[in-house]
């Protein structure tokens, strides 16, 4: 993940007032795998900035990716992330 990345929530926050699936975007990395996300409606303006760890968000991609992109962007995710997804394929 990458400064300006859009990004979807991947769980419900409700003490945040947010819930999986809502879109935002990085625009700020404090260290690696912590971000600074701004949730914002469809007219721009935004409605949260909240600070998310890399293993609640997914990167959202709006045209067609490699296999290598998803690979890729799995660096630098959590070990147990890691685990999942190669015990689900």
């Amino acid at each position: 993940m990458k400064l300006l990345d859009v990004v979807a929530l991947l769980e419900d926050l409700p003490e945040l007032d947010l819930y999986r699936g809502q879109v935002g975007t990085i625009v700020e990395e404090y260290e690696p795998n912590v971000f600074e996300v701004e949730f914002s409606d469809l007219e721009g303006r935004a409605y949260a900035l909240e600070t998310l760890p890399a293993s609640q968000l997914m990167v959202l991609y709006y045209q067609a990716i490699g296999e290598s992109t998803l690979v890729d962007g799995l660096i630098g995710r959590q070990p147990d992330y890691q685990s999942r997804m190669t015990a689900s394929l």
